[in-house]
């Protein structure tokens, strides 16, 4: 894999919009194919998946399993690093289906690891984690009026 640094702010934020959209959709196929052939993804509940069959499999069985939740996100930052990949730090919450806002329990802080695979930027790593902040309530009631803003502007991902 070759990793280049041309990749741009638009190329890296449009990637991880793809990746939402394929969640969105229940796509586990089109989620895993925007991964790297040995990309990792670690869910919210700390599963690990990893390669896209992997990845396409575990998502598969969720989706066929029972009704998810929709994204919505904001973008935090995307930083180049060195090596020539890049970073994208977003937060996340997902909307139940039949619901209008997100569900404050789920939200999660998102890193997504991007490099270049041939022509195209893949995801190397996508990494959840709860958005708990134990102890400072008021964080999370802030993190969900900002993602519940993004919803109602009728966006999927907005930028800080």
């Amino acid at each position: 894999m070759n990793i280049a640094p041309d990749l741009s702010a638009g190329d890296i934020v449009a990637l991880y919009t793809r990746m939402l959209e394929a969640w969105n959709r229940r796509d586990a196929d089109g989620f895993a194919a925007l991964f790297a052939p040995n990309g990792s993804c670690v869910g919210f509940d700390g599963s690990q998946m990893n390669g896209r069959r992997e990845i396409a499999a575990e998502l598969s069985g969720v989706f066929a399993s029972h009704p998810t939740a929709a994204y919505v996100a904001k973008v935090r930052e995307v930083r180049h690093l060195d090596g020539g990949c890049a970073l994208l730090r977003a937060v996340a919450g997902m909307v139940p289906p039949g619901k209008k806002e997100p569900n404050p329990a789920v939200n999660t802080i998102q890193g997504l690891l991007v490099v270049r695979d041939g022509d195209w930027p893949r995801i190397a790593l996508l990494q959840n984690t709860p958005a708990a902040f134990h102890g400072r309530p008021q964080l999370g009631e802030q993190l969900t009026a900002e993602l519940t803003e993004v919803l109602r502007a009728g966006k999927l991902v907005g930028q800080a």
